[in-house]
């Protein structure tokens, strides 16, 4: 391995479900720490491994790969009660996974689930389609500096100290603005969450410590991004995005390592687009080629079974994930679910009153007034290929002429859900 491949970043190139946790799982077998950086159990992770179906939502994908720690960074958000039933299961068909948590991580509160349904309802049209999981209210309560972290639930006092704050603050505004109830008491919530820090301890650590020797020990790490570009608070389509920045330059905030190298940064890119949630769509399908696509790509979400928008592969947003994290390579994935397909269209560009661009705007209102422009290409037959060479030269075709749109070289194929169904260039 390289000292550009010793760290390695995987971040989403579109709105999320791009397939990042297949990539993930295939590298991981080779690094020595994979670690989740940002996000919380909004997003999910499907993994087919050694005949079995893993749905991952906290536990990082590395946790299948034997020898390999798996590390919640400090800028994840952390449900102690979905995290416990998460390592339960996995523990039905595994070991004990080899996980540590970062005691800097934040944790959402029970009060954050009601906050968050509060918010979105009184957000209309501006509203991104939140998940519930109190994602939101938990990341604004850490800006308001009074959030509760997974070490904190180790500590009695210091736990009861900040939690009489955070309960009444988010309580106040519960009832007396949204008018939403909240009856469990802060005593209630306190030895509720005393219990689950001693169920955690095991796995609580000074992770950022740890990897810091790691990186200059010349250990390979692994950042393992959730969600996707465009749902990014700072350069995705905001407000309909999510509260975490998922690009790749977090990695060093959510983790603590100061990177300072030239890592190698993988985007995963999906053939086309999927996304859960509202905004605009501006490649969107609503006809019976998108609800093909959909049941053959299972495109329901992971952690909601919502059923996923589904467009066009629009390079706009490609290549503005290129420039915002700096991607070195793409893996491109579920390039099985288009064969069959007779054309394929791909949206070059966007025409707003009249005049296109190829860039991404920031104003949401030329976003809302966009219009897809197309170049359509020639579909492929579906295929067993296991070399690029053998691939349909179709399917050569697309990836290449969408590798050099984007200018940034596709070194991962994937072509179904099944570690073996991945080819490297």
């Amino acid at each position: 391995m390289s000292d550009k491949q010793l760290i390695t970043t995987i971040v989403g190139t579109q709105w999320g479900d791009e397939g990042k946790g297949k990539i993930t799982d295939y590298l991981a077998r080779d690094f020595d720490y994979v670690v989740r950086f940002q996000g919380g159990n909004n997003a999910g992770h499907t993994i087919v491994a050694n005949g079995h179906t893993y749905k991952l939502h906290l536990l990082p994908s590395g946790v299948l790969s034997a020898g390999t720690v798996s590390i919640i960074g400090n800028g994840v958000v952390v449900d102690p009660k979905v995290l416990l039933e998460e390592i339960s299961e996995f523990k039905k068909t595994n070991s004990t996974p080899y996980l540590k948590i970062s005691e800097r991580a934040h944790v959402i509160m029970p009060y954050h689930l009601p906050m968050d349904g509060g918010l979105s309802s009184g957000q209309g049209k501006l509203a991104a389609g939140s998940t519930g999981r109190g994602i939101a209210p938990v990341y604004a309560d850490k800006a308001y500096r009074h959030g509760i972290r997974i070490g904190d639930l180790l500590d009695p006092e210091m736990l009861k100290e900040k939690l009489e704050k955070s309960y009444t603050f988010n309580t106040q505004i519960l009832n007396k603005i949204y008018r939403l109830p909240f009856d469990r008491t802060v005593e209630d919530v306190y030895q509720e969450y005393l219990q689950y820090g001693r169920e955690l301890a095991p796995y609580v650590a000074d992770t950022e410590l740890e990897l810091y020797q790691a990186y200059a020990m010349g250990k390979s790490i692994l950042f393992e991004g959730a969600q996707g570009m465009s749902l990014d608070p700072d350069h995705g389509m905001y407000p309909h995005g999510t509260s975490s920045n998922n690009v790749a330059g977090y990695a060093e905030v959510g983790s603590g390592v100061g990177l300072n190298c030239k890592s190698r940064i993988i985007g995963i890119m999906k053939a086309y687009v999927s996304r859960v949630g509202n905004s605009p769509f501006i490649t969107e399908l609503t006809d019976t080629t998108g609800d093909a696509i959909r049941t053959k790509g299972v495109e329901f979400g992971t952690t909601t079974g919502r059923a996923r928008r589904i467009g066009w592969l629009d390079l706009v947003q490609a290549r503005q994930s290129v420039r915002t994290s700096g991607l070195s390579e793409i893996a491109f994935t579920k390039l099985d679910v288009l064969g069959g397909l007779k054309e394929l269209k791909v949206c070059m560009g966007y025409e707003i009153d009249g005049q296109i661009t190829t860039e991404m705007p920031a104003s949401l209102s030329k976003i809302r007034r966009a219009k897809p422009v197309y170049q359509t290409l020639p579909g492929w037959e579906d295929t067993s290929a296991t070399t690029y060479d053998t691939l349909p030269p179709n399917m050569r075709d697309y990836i290449e002429f969408v590798e050099k749109k984007i200018n940034c070289p596709i070194s991962f194929i994937s072509l179904g859900p099944d570690r073996e169904r991945t080819i490297i260039r």
